[in-house]
């Protein structure tokens, strides 16, 4: 059995801008996004930890780690899907996330599993 497709967690968002909790005269862009976490492997694994890397327009940089998402450390079975929704607040109406979470398999064996970069953007403010 390949490990790569052992251990493979499958990684999706969907974002929105918030405006009635941004502030565009304060430079405070709300943006909600929701993940979809799928166990597209072979064995189950449990979501420990999160590292985000959020980005704005002006290349301003911001590290998030903690444990679990949204107050939880979701198990995986093979198939299984977790979604969750959350929300980040940049200084430019255009930016940028990508990370990974930190996961724990079944058999004790230890991996990341990659956050694809998404966009966050007011709308009609990209073309």
């Amino acid at each position: 059995m390949a490990e790569a497709r052992k251990y493979q967690i499958t990684v999706s968002a969907t974002t929105r801008f918030v405006p009635d909790q941004s502030d565009e005269a304060s430079n405070r862009y709300v943006f909600a996004y929701t993940i979809t976490i799928a166990n597209t492997g072979q064995v189950a694994a449990q979501l420990i930890s999160r590292h985000w890397v959020i980005t704005d327009a002006h290349d301003k940089t911001q590290e998030v780690r903690g444990l679990g998402v949204v107050g939880e450390q979701p198990l995986l079975k093979p198939g299984d899907r977790f979604e969750y929704t959350s929300g980040t607040a940049i200084a430019t109406p255009v930016g940028a996330m990508k990370g990974s979470y930190q996961m724990v398999a079944e058999d004790g064996s230890q991996f990341e599993a990659e956050i694809p970069e998404f966009i966050l953007a007011v709308p009609r403010v990209l073309h």
